[in-house]
């Protein structure tokens, strides 16, 4: 699974052909959630609180990159890097 992006010990990543509704899988410690693009609602797993709010932050920042990194995904296409958070 192709990772996308890194920041304060966070792991973002997105599978090549997954699953709809579009989303994007996020790993911090031994946590794990997947989170809908479309409203960032955690679908399964879960974070600690802080981390999951630096997600939810850093994905609002990105949600369009998200979109269009799902696309590429979607095609069998690498899904490209997206920018950490600010």
């Amino acid at each position: 699974m192709p990772e996308i992006c890194r920041f304060y010990g966070i792991v973002i990543r997105m599978y090549f052909r997954d699953h709809r509704p579009p989303h994007f899988h996020a790993e911090y410690g031994g946590y794990k959630a997947t989170l809908r693009i479309e409203d960032l609602r955690v679908t399964d797993g879960r974070l600690p609180t802080r981390a999951e709010r630096m997600v939810t932050e850093w994905a609002k920042q990105h949600r369009r990159e998200l979109d269009e990194a799902w696309s590429r995904a979607e095609r069998r296409e690498s899904p490209g890097k997206i920018a950490p958070l600010e």
